[in-house]
Formats: C-alpha cells, sequence, structure tokens
C-alpha cells in the first residue's frame, strides 16, 4: 500500500448525507437536529438515531482496522 492510498483512508469520514441516508432522513433534517436546542429552527433528533449512529461507527471501525492490517501487510512485503 502506497502513501496515498493509505491516507486516502485515513481521511474517509460519515458526513450529514450518510447519516441522512442511514436514517431515512433529508440532510436538513440532521443539520437542525444538530443545532443547539435554543435554536429556532432545532428539531428534534430522527427515531432511532442512536442505532444508526452505533452502526456507522462501528462500521468506521470495521473500515479502520481493515486500514491498518493493509498497512502492516505492505509494511512487511517491503521489508522482505
Amino acid at each position: 500500500m502506497d502513501f496515498r492510498k493509505a491516507t486516502d483512508g485515513l481521511f474517509e469520514k460519515v458526513d450529514h448525507s450518510e447519516l441522512a441516508n442511514a436514517l431515512g432522513v433529508s440532510v436538513a433534517s440532521i443539520r437542525q437536529a444538530r443545532l443547539k436546542p435554543e435554536a429556532s429552527a432545532h428539531r428534534q433528533p430522527p427515531e432511532d438515531w442512536r442505532n444508526a449512529v452505533i452502526r456507522l461507527a462501528e462500521e468506521r471501525v470495521f473500515h479502520f482496522r481493515r486500514l491498518i492490517e493493509a498497512v502492516r501487510d505492505s509494511e512487511s512485503e517491503t521489508s522482505s
């Protein structure tokens, strides 16, 4: 694995649209739910948001575990 591929994998993130898609709501709904409660545009978070956050976080954990293994494997290949 080269530097560019490794850092591309490192810089991947979950964004508003991915969470919105997981919850079946609009990006605007996610943004409004993230506002401070005293903001006039604030809305309640979507139902089942906790499970969606857990699932997306677990996917990131698996992603980073695979990245770690790929970088380690490529290091041992170049050391041989």
